[in-house]
């Protein structure tokens, strides 16, 4: 697995990778301080699997950033680690072209979770889309179960016992196996297939 992480704060970003070393010792990791050293890396390195980029950089302002990685990268994973708080930035990361917004301010052990769920690929919640042949686990009905009566993210952590922002991953993962983008469109899939 190949992984563009993107922060100007070096400390935070040798933490980040120590993170990743430790969840996929076998990948890849590329680091830089600016968006503006991506397409030189991806001409030495190749196009990553994953972007971990960082809101506030010296070449960019707000989500300006998310919105040139994804216009250059639009189907490679882009998953926000910033310092600012959701409520300020997550809505807008997120429309920018953002797959998924996790604060730094969580903590390492939830942070750990999140991107172990993230890139782990035996986690029940793969990847691809779903082949017509192929089921879903037992936790991934569980999942749409509670998306189907309703639970905010907050009360799924609860019945599940991880954190909030591991429940914002392994929804990201769900949407993208099932092709869809939003709670409302997974409970519909899940509807229309019988598995609620």
């Amino acid at each position: 697995m190949l992984i563009f992480i993107v922060d100007d704060h070096p400390l935070m970003r040798e933490a980040v990778v120590m993170m990743f070393r430790r969840l996929k010792s076998d990948a890849t990791i590329v680091e830089m301080d600016r968006i503006g050293a991506i397409s030189a890396l991806v001409q030495k390195h190749g196009t990553p699997e994953l972007f971990c980029l960082d809101l506030k950089l010296p070449d960019t302002h707000g989500v300006s950033g998310v919105r040139e990685v994804r216009a250059a990268y639009p189907n490679t994973p882009l998953v926000v680690l910033s310092a600012s708080p959701a409520s300020d930035y997550e809505d807008l990361a997120i429309e920018a072209g953002a797959d998924l917004y996790l604060e730094k301010s969580a903590g390492a052990s939830h942070l750990t979770q999140s991107l172990r769920a993230l890139v782990s690929p035996e986690s029940d919640f793969g990847e691809s889309i779903l082949p017509e042949n192929e089921k879903l686990s037992k936790r991934q009905k569980q999942l749409l179960k509670l998306l189907d009566d309703g639970l905010s993210n907050r009360d799924i952590a609860e019945q599940l016992g991880i954190s909030e922002h591991t429940v914002k991953v392994h929804l990201w993962r769900l949407f993208r196996r099932l092709d869809v983008k939003s709670r409302t469109q997974a409970t519909h899939w899940a509807r229309t297939h019988g598995v609620v």
